[in-house]
């Protein structure tokens, strides 16, 4: 279980965020979601461990991920918001990178790349340069290299960037089957609708304070709304986005 207790972080004695408490339970795929500058990356960047916290902690299994870094790290399955790749290795390359320095054994490594490349339809793409491919790709490799060594921690932010609609679908049922194998999954996404099928609950982050956790079904009942995207709304927003929209056309029209 990956236990958030506390989290702190400020910057210049401005909180981003705010004593942030919440658990991320094996075998339940939790949505952590939040607007822009609401602290959502910043938290990822604490439970990672790129980032030092101000103040609170960060536990794995009752361990406290910053006693053995290292350790945590080899547990952990992260893909990134924005996508950092070698892009002059080709896609082979780079997952060999990822497996050695996993320690991975290298017939474990190739047998894993080797299906991997095929599964999410880049075999025949394997020996060309990452510069060459296109925002979907480089996502799928990068999910790929996340998945390479079975991590039992999985944090995904935005892992859907620039997939079309099949990889997607794909991408929906893995998350499925990793958190009935008992995986620990944390996923961040800005597709509220994606969120509403996969995760078994939710937190939702506003200005560096959590201002709910719950499962959709108990947010709705309780907000008596229909949908997660007008929960969403209704917590986040502070603006009536109607008056907004008609206000933009006016701008432009007048």
């Amino acid at each position: 279980m990956l236990e958030i207790k506390g989290l702190t972080k400020r910057y210049r004695n401005t909180p981003v965020v705010d004593n942030v408490s919440f658990t991320v339970r094996p075998g339940e795929i939790t949505g952590y979601l939040g607007p822009n500058g609401s602290g959502k990356s910043t938290t990822v960047k604490m439970i990672t461990g790129l980032l030092e916290p101000t103040a609170g902690h960060v536990f794995l299994d009752g361990a406290n991920i910053r006693d053995n870094l290292v350790a945590f790290k080899s547990r952990l399955g992260y893909v990134p918001e924005e996508a950092i790749l070698y892009s002059y290795l080709t896609g082979l390359e780079y997952l060999q990178l990822i497996g050695r320095l996993r320690g991975l054994s290298e017939n474990v490594l190739n047998a894993r790349a080797d299906r991997l490349l095929r599964l999410f339809l880049l075999h025949p793409h394997r020996y060309s340069p990452i510069s060459a491919y296109s925002k979907g790709m480089r996502q799928r490799i990068l999910i790929s290299a996340a998945l390479l060594h079975n991590p039992d921690v999985l944090i995904l932010d935005e892992p859907l960037s620039g997939m079309d609609v099949t990889s997607a679908q794909l991408f929906q049922h893995l998350l499925a089957d990793l958190a009935r194998s008992g995986k620990t999954i944390l996923y961040i996404s800005h597709v509220l609708e994606v969120v509403e099928k996969v995760c078994a609950r939710v937190i939702i982050i506003h200005k560096g304070n959590i201002l709910a956790d719950d499962s959709v079904d108990n947010l709705r009942g309780l907000m008596n709304r229909p949908s997660l995207v007008d929960i969403f709304s209704e917590l986040t927003e502070e603006r009536d986005l109607t008056v907004v929209a008609s206000e933009i056309v006016s701008a432009i029209t007048s």
